[in-house]
């Protein structure tokens, strides 16, 4: 969701984008239906290295150069979201792997390209579950949960963007992430209620508001941000 309203919004002011996924049907979709000359769509499994360098390189002849990447993926295994008693070690490392490897490796291959061109913004995409543990009573009696892979990744996904921020010190490349409360997308009725009790703002986000904090910091007026984490919880998190 992020990738998709990100990708038409940046279109919409004549940016040049690049959309990456596996789901070639989803992708056609996108580019059919925003139908511009500044979007391009590239298919492939990007938590595979060699499928990473082929987008760096499809993106560079198609548009010159890359300025910034975002990295939003979100792959899960068919185990994704079991309750912690019943975790499969098949899928708990295939989602760690995928998801975090995923994460390191995508950040490994676009930053070598950033330190060649000498210059180079890249976004990557938290949440408030990597910043503390989940209210676990908002799921009361609604069968539902956070899983805890979830909160490992996302806690990792931070503490890599530190990591890079300074592992790439007097490069003019800056590495920053953004962490997303609870994004409003027809959920159950309950737990809606149960987190809007928590939140000072008394809502839960909507997606536009997300992807704001990914323009911010994909513009100018981000240039003295870096090895930051961008919390956008409407004060979730100070509770």
């Amino acid at each position: 969701r992020i990738g998709t309203i990100l990708a038409r919004q940046l279109v919409q002011k004549k940016e040049n984008v690049v959309i990456g996924d596996f789901n070639k049907k989803k992708l056609n979709k996108i580019k059919k239906k925003l139908n511009s000359k500044y979007l391009d769509i590239f298919h492939g499994d990007l938590t595979k290295t060699k499928n990473i360098d082929r987008l760096i390189k499809y993106t560079i002849k198609r548009f010159g150069n890359i300025s910034s990447a975002v990295h939003c993926s979100y792959p899960v295994s068919k185990g994704w979201g079991t309750k912690f008693e019943n975790l499969k070690e098949k899928y708990l490392n295939k989602d760690i792997q995928n998801q975090l490897g995923g994460t390191i490796f995508f950040s490994q291959r676009i930053l070598k390209y950033f330190l060649k061109q000498k210059e180079g913004n890249l976004i990557l995409v938290s949440s408030i579950q990597g910043i503390q543990s989940p209210k676990f009573d908002h799921y009361n009696n609604l069968n539902m949960s956070s899983p805890i892979e979830y909160s490992a990744v996302k806690a990792g996904v931070i503490s890599i963007t530190k990591y890079l921020s300074k592992y790439y010190r007097n490069k003019n490349i800056r590495v920053n992430c953004i962490s997303p409360g609870g994004i409003f997308n027809n959920q159950n009725k309950k737990l809606v209620k149960n987190y809007t009790k928590k939140v000072p703002l008394k809502r839960m986000a909507n997606m536009n508001e997300i992807v704001g904090s990914v323009k911010l910091l994909l513009s100018d007026k981000s240039n003295y941000i870096n090895g930051h984490n961008l919390i956008v919880d409407g004060g979730y998190t100070v509770l």
